[in-house]
């Protein structure tokens, strides 16, 4: 038998307490225990990109990540970003450019979206296709997501 940890997390802006198991992976306590189900799962390897969410502040994998690993962390999923009433900014700029395409890299590609946004200039589509070029868009829809993410990268700086 497995001895379970305590963790406490902040997600999303609240804190959680849970035991978890010590091979729990980040993205199966995201999805399984929270209900948090916008973080996606698609390799299990970390090649994707589908489970990106932000710890502490930088963009991580949550396949590769265990769950015992987080304590004391903050963790940010795609679900703090806005709501199906009020998208964020970023969220509002992959449906009007149509980045959305099936929508399962979608939350993946968000999030990595907001760790480029926070640490680069992304002065050119080079600079945004190299910092997205770890997630997978299996629509191949590329092109819309960077448009996207080159949309909202004048108004971050607008706003500074």
């Amino acid at each position: 038998m497995t001895a379970e940890h305590d963790i406490a997390v902040t997600i999303n802006g609240c804190t959680v307490r849970a035991r978890v198991e010590p091979r729990m992976l980040l993205s199966d306590f995201l999805r399984h225990e929270l209900g948090l189900t916008g973080t996606h799962v698609g390799c299990e390897h970390g090649v994707c990109g589908a489970c990106t969410i932000l710890l502490d502040g930088d963009s991580v994998r949550a396949c590769l990540t265990l769950a015992v690993q987080t304590d004391g962390a903050i963790i940010e999923t795609v679900e703090s970003l806005g709501s199906a009433e009020k998208l964020s900014p970023l969220q509002e700029a992959f449906r009007t450019c149509h980045g959305l395409q099936c929508g399962f890299c979608t939350p993946g590609m968000l999030m990595t979206c907001m760790d480029l946004l926070k640490k680069y200039p992304l002065a050119s589509d080079d600079q945004i296709r190299e910092g997205l070029s770890g997630n997978l868009c299996r629509c191949t829809g590329y092109q819309h997501i960077v448009e996207a993410l080159r949309s909202v990268v004048p108004k971050k700086e607008r706003a500074a």
